[in-house]
């Protein structure tokens, strides 16, 4: 539940500018006096809501190239969907969190500060993940509760062992701080026409789950972030550490549901991420998408 506090709330969104520009401790102040809330218990499940797409350049939705060029209309979205029983937080780059910590979304909710994005989209660089975003002590100074690192796995190129080392060096700077890692691997690489395509077989899944969990000098304080896949019970059998499923932009929502629903009884996973698929749904439903998904999270919770 949002609680009243005298920082300044921001009417409409035009107003954001005006803060930023006037006064930009505001940020800090949110963040300072924002109520916070625990991770979950034994037992119980998270629902996470994912922004930090477009801070990779990754601005399309299905067959909509920029569905998330209009950061108004995305922070819409991401209320919309805050506001909804059973979401717990969100995960979402420097920006975008800040952002919603002037708009008081995220009082009593979860937030994890996206690290690295550095691998933009379509680029020739787009492999090289350097951390672009939050780091272990801003994260830290901010009060979130955890960072996230995408670690794409290519064994045919040579900046996957900097971002493997750049990693678990992240790993290492938040367990330090008794926050959550979520890295978030693929077994990845380029195809003939030299777009990046990750491999979500089963083997290929297992293979990436089992390098990153092994980064950083201890992996007490690291979760995985992976997709759903075909024999899901032997990708789990991978780990032991705690995983949550992404949700990625996929083409038949009904099937995502679906395809969640199964993976989200195995005992190893621990609630979903997701993004798009719930704040870009075919019919624009926000609230309907992501209460479907709480809906999944909650039958598996005691």
């Amino acid at each position: 539940m949002l609680t009243e506090t005298t920082l300044p709330r921001p009417a409409r969104y035009e107003d954001l500018t005006r803060i930023r520009a006037t006064n930009p401790e505001a940020i800090a102040e949110a963040a300072a006096r924002r109520e916070r809330r625990g991770l979950p218990g034994e037992g119980e499940r998270l629902l996470i809501i994912a922004a930090d797409h477009p801070a990779r350049g990754a601005l399309a939705v299905r067959d909509r190239p920029l569905a998330m060029a209009s950061r108004a209309d995305l922070l819409h979205r991401l209320q919309v969907a805050l506001s909804r029983p059973g979401v717990d937080g969100i995960l979402a780059s420097p920006d975008v969190l800040e952002d919603l910590l002037l708009l008081g979304a995220l009082e009593g909710r979860l937030a994890f500060g996206s690290m690295n994005r550095g691998g933009l989209q379509g680029s020739v660089f787009e492999l090289d993940d350097r951390f672009t975003g939050f780091d272990a002590p801003s994260i830290d100074a901010m009060r979130l509760d955890g960072g996230k690192m995408l670690c794409r796995i290519d064994p045919a190129d040579h900046a996957t062992v900097a971002t493997l080392e750049s990693c678990a060096r992240a790993v290492t700077d938040l367990a330090r701080r008794r926050l959550v890692a979520m890295v978030e691997p693929f077994w990845s690489g380029r195809t003939q026409t030299g777009s990046v395509r990750n491999d979500l077989s089963p083997d290929a899944v297992i293979r990436a789950i089992s390098i990153a969990q092994a980064l950083g000098v201890t992996s007490a304080y690291t979760w995985l972030k992976i997709p759903a896949v075909a024999e899901m019970e032997r990708v789990m059998a991978a780990t032991t550490l705690p995983a949550l499923l992404l949700g990625g932009d996929p083409p038949d929502i009904d099937a995502a549901y679906a395809e969640w629903g199964r993976a989200l009884q195995l005992p190893g996973v621990r609630g979903l991420v997701v993004g798009r698929a719930l704040l870009y749904p075919p019919d624009d439903d926000v609230a309907t998408a992501v209460d479907a998904a709480a809906a999944l999270v909650r039958e598996v919770s005691p």
